[in-house]
């Protein structure tokens, strides 16, 4: 399996941006997609935005119209850019990378990163 690595969580302020990146181990080939999903304490996990590698990109409604998620292959990367947080934002989030039709939990997953939305 591909090892993944997450970055770029933090604190923000309410209405703020953060851009999260996850690193994958190696080049992540056709037939594959790649996503975020987020779980706040207490919560189920959530899904929150998925992107394939034909670039089609899917979004929870919740964020929908509020985070872009994108992906550079040459690095192996894939960014998940959040504007106008809300303090129901907060969460950890991780990536995931798995083959198309795979359930999401037989895929690879990185260790997560925590956003918080706060004033």
């Amino acid at each position: 399996q591909v090892q993944l690595v997450e970055s770029g969580g933090g604190l923000v302020q309410p209405g703020g941006s953060l851009r999260l990146s996850c690193a994958a181990s190696r080049s992540i080939f056709s037939g594959t997609a790649m996503g975020w999903y987020r779980q706040a304490p207490g919560k189920q996990r959530e899904f929150v935005a998925r992107i394939t590698s034909a670039d089609s990109t899917s979004y929870a409604d919740s964020v929908k119209d509020r985070f872009i998620i994108s992906r550079d292959n040459a690095k192996n990367t894939v960014y998940l850019q959040m504007n106008s947080l809300k303090p129901e934002d907060t969460a950890v989030y991780r990536c995931y990378a798995t083959r198309i039709g795979v359930p999401v939990d037989l895929g690879s997953w990185g260790q997560g990163t925590q956003v918080t939305v706060s004033s």
